[in-house]
């Protein structure tokens, strides 16, 4: 039987006496959790443990205001059962909405305020995630606190961005940062890991030999949970086979057996690109994977399961690509075997006609 997941990492139940109660416990921090298991009183300690505080901070938010939303989102399950990193993430995203529009009731709200604080944000991603973060707390009032009113944020206009996000690695990119870190480097195995795995930052850090198993890799994506299972291709098991045998990861610091920290790894990887003059980032060489399968002639699917993805939404923009390629140059195949030409009738002269 699968053991199910606990929903509260660090919190274990105890009994003394014969009366229950919860224990919370990690990275040295311990304190208890009062209250009914996943009541608010529970989700409130727990959220205020999370933080490193022994008890929840004293709301000082007025009822109905976007701060005080955003407080009741934080109590939720729905909060509670995402990713450490994406709670980490968009309680920076939520601290700042509540920093620039927190006093204002959110049942007040348009469209326009949406817009405005949007413009506050530099860049068209950074405004885009304000807009998602206010219809995603919209849409938890609707249907969490029965709130009937509109959710302004979705009508509000999205900013253009780059279509194609991060830059996609190259080939001669590939080959160029290969040339400059040669076999039994760190930077050489980083690059073929996330390149022949398609693993994110969060996963390439606790990668190990606790993940290999007859010449596969598994694992599971830290961001969505989705499991991932691929072969170990030449190429990334030569470098696999200079780790020291007793070292359980994969990639650590330097002259240490201590993980990076998701965003160091980032940090220290993008200094290796430099090196090599090369404009990537370890995103990119997920993309670069994808873009090879798809070249290749993989299915959506075979892509998804690349990328650890539960959907082939993202997978079929790396087929659109490559079909649209292979129907061009069957297209001006068929061109070339019908001997066919679009110039003006005095210029395509045929062969041997003579000039008059």
């Amino acid at each position: 039987m699968t053991k199910r997941k606990n929903p509260f990492p660090g919190v274990r139940k105890n009994i003394v006496a014969g009366h229950l109660y919860w224990k919370f416990e990690r990275n040295g921090f311990r304190c208890q959790i009062p209250g009914p298991y996943r009541s608010p009183e529970f989700l409130a300690a727990y959220e205020a443990a999370l933080a490193g505080s022994r008890s929840p901070k004293a709301s000082s938010a007025i009822e109905g205001t976007l701060a005080w939303l955003i407080e009741q989102y934080l109590r939720s399950l729905r909060f509670q059962n995402l990713s450490d990193s994406r709670k980490r993430t968009i309680r920076l995203e939520l601290d700042w909405l509540r920093r620039e529009a927190g006093k204002y009731h959110f049942e007040r709200f348009q469209v326009r305020h949406v817009e405005a604080l949007m413009s506050k944000k530099n860049g068209p991603t950074a405004a885009n995630t304000v807009k998602k973060n206010l219809s995603m707390l919209f849409n938890f009032a609707a249907k969490k606190l029965n709130y009937t009113g509109p959710n302004p944020a979705r009508h509000a206009e999205r900013m253009k961005i780059n279509p194609d996000g991060f830059h996609t690695w190259t080939v001669d990119e590939v080959n160029r940062f290969l040339a400059r870190h040669g076999p039994t480097t760190k930077a050489r195995l980083v690059m073929l890991l996330a390149l022949n795995t398609g693993m994110a930052r969060q996963d390439l850090a606790r990668v190990g030999r606790q993940h290999v198993k007859a010449g596969r890799i598994a694992y599971r994506r830290h961001k969505t949970a989705v499991a991932a299972d691929m072969p170990i291709l030449p190429e990334l098991a030569e470098e696999l086979r200079h780790v020291p045998k007793d070292r359980l990861l994969f990639v650590t610091q330097d002259k240490s057996d201590k993980p990076y920290a998701v965003a160091s790894l980032g940090n220290w990887f993008r200094d290796r690109c430099a090196e090599a003059k090369v404009p990537g980032s370890l995103h990119g060489l997920r993309k670069a994977g994808a873009t090879r399968l798809a070249d290749a002639g993989a299915s959506e699917w075979e892509i998804a399961s690349y990328l650890a993805h539960s959907d082939t939404t993202q997978a079929a923009v790396y087929t659109k690509k490559a079909n649209r390629a292979r129907l061009a140059d069957s297209g001006f195949a068929k061109l070339s075997a019908g001997n066919v030409s679009n110039l003006s009738a005095e210029l395509d002269r045929k062969e041997g006609k003579t000039n008059e």
